[in-house]
């Protein structure tokens, strides 16, 4: 998260990531799905089986919000502007590691059980 409200803090005119479309919403794919990750993994030895859906539904809610207090920060830094899509690609990433999270944690149990 800090890494995460650092690069936001960033002028708008210093980036220095490479310039070519898509690039923005694939570093907050990569970003917040880092952030789901990191956040599940913490939540992981606390979670049962029968709340792993809830935990990771919980974790894509949080980081969709970050995403939004992100967006709302940026609009104070000079040359950052506020997307919608932006949060849109966070909410895609923290997606993407849920799922993957759920699917690999049932094909665990479901190894273990046979």
């Amino acid at each position: 998260m800090g890494v995460i409200f650092y690069l936001s803090h960033q002028p708008g005119d210093s980036s220095f990531f490479p310039k070519f479309l898509g690039i923005d919403k694939l570093l907050h794919v990569i970003a917040y799905g880092s952030l789901a990750a990191a956040f599940l993994y913490g939540l992981n030895p606390l979670t049962k089986s029968s709340f792993r859906a809830l935990a990771a539904i919980v974790v894509i809610l949080f980081c969709v919000l970050f995403g939004i207090s992100d967006e709302y920060h940026q609009s104070f830094i000079p040359g950052r502007s506020v997307s919608a899509w932006d949060v849109v690609a966070d909410g895609v990433g923290a997606l993407l590691i849920g799922v993957w999270w759920l699917r690999s944690s049932s094909s665990a149990a479901h190894k273990n059980s046979s």
